[in-house]
């Protein structure tokens, strides 16, 4: 189903949290909602399902406004952080509930949930109660549970925030392996790059209760609009300067970019920096942090104090206090106009 707000502004308590929302989501998409906590992702969730009002705009479903249809009979379902089961009834009874408020009869009931717990690797489980199940499994049942109500647009607020790195992984990919058997459009909340990067089409950068940028995974990483939202995909060193005849220009070096004249931040993140040991190096190795397959080295230039970070693969020779010179990737430099 097709998903659009325009304009969509929410104040609670007296307070702005949404400002002119603006965003399209088409028919089978998955898209992420991502930002810090307290920029309004959530509250941009439960608009769409009707559980909060806006104060303006519309929610559009399918073409055709929501505004006036209750939460209840809108079909969109979410999916919280919390799971909120009902711990009296069993995994089969919770699975099925959306089914019974339909008035399906009882055995059509089982079967279909049944039949959901294979999609979501839980076959067996069906008669358990609540307390019976890991968290993991928890989740697997909320999803299910959800899939049982049929919606037309699935919402997930931070699903997986609560489970460990590995049920997490586990849980991406059963989500986005059942978004494309049902071909549900789908919005996930979430404060994980990696998670948004990962599993949307196209990911909705919020910040102070509004869009920054909307764009695919790829553009969004590598071509932010602002610091904003290039802080927070990865840190790296700002160096200003300028564009002039599709040339940036600055103290530490310059480049050619097919970008517009005026002036700019590159931003230099640690993958674009590499190093090689010279005896009479501008920079020196400050700090080594050992990552696993990587290091993350930090260097300080000797003649102007710049800081910039690299990625280097374990193993290296290279130490803390040795000297080296530096060469930048140029595509993965990012300009950013400054305004």
């Amino acid at each position: 189903m097709e998903l659009e707000l325009k304009n969509i502004s929410v104040t609670l308590s007296n307070k702005k949290i949404l400002r002119s929302i603006n965003l399209k989501v088409e028919n089978g998409e998955f898209i992420s909602l991502l930002g810090a906590s307290g920029c309004g992702k959530t509250t941009m969730l439960k608009t769409i399902a009707g559980i909060i009002n806006q104060s303006e705009g519309s929610v559009i479903l399918g073409g055709n406004v929501a505004d006036n249809i209750p939460a209840h009979k809108r079909n969109t379902v979410i999916v919280f952080q919390d799971f909120r089961l009902f711990p009296h009834m069993t995994v089969a009874e919770n699975i099925s509930f959306p089914l019974k408020m339909r008035g399906i009869n009882k055995s059509e009931r089982r079967r279909k949930a049944i039949d959901l717990l294979k999609k979501v690797k839980l076959e067996g489980y069906e008669d358990r109660h609540v307390d019976e199940i890991s968290g993991g499994q928890m989740q697997r049942v909320a999803l299910a549970r959800a899939l049982a109500a049929d919606p037309i647009v699935l919402l997930l607020d931070e699903p997986f925030s609560s489970l460990d790195i590995n049920l997490r992984k586990d849980m991406r990919e059963l989500v986005l392996e059942l978004q494309k058997e049902y071909k549900i459009t789908t919005i996930l909340v979430t404060h994980d790059q990696e998670e948004a990067l990962t599993m949307s089409h196209r990911i909705a950068f919020m910040h102070n209760g509004q869009i920054e940028q909307y764009d695919t995974p790829e553009n969004i990483f590598r071509n932010p609009v602002n610091t904003v939202v290039a802080d927070y995909f990865s840190e790296g060193t700002y160096i200003n300067g300028e564009i002039v005849n599709n040339k940036f220009v600055s103290e530490l070096f310059s480049s050619s970019v097919n970008k517009e004249n005026g002036k700019y931040k590159c931003l230099v993140r640690p993958s674009a920096v590499k190093v090689k040991k010279y005896n009479n190096g501008d920079f020196i190795i400050i700090d080594k942090v050992y990552q696993g397959n990587n290091y993350l080295l930090k260097l300080n230039n000797t003649n102007n104090n710049l800081k910039l970070e690299s990625i280097v693969p374990y193993p290296t020779d290279i130490v803390e206090e040795d000297r080296v010179n530096i060469e930048l990737e140029k595509d993965k430099l990012i300009f950013i106009p400054e305004k």
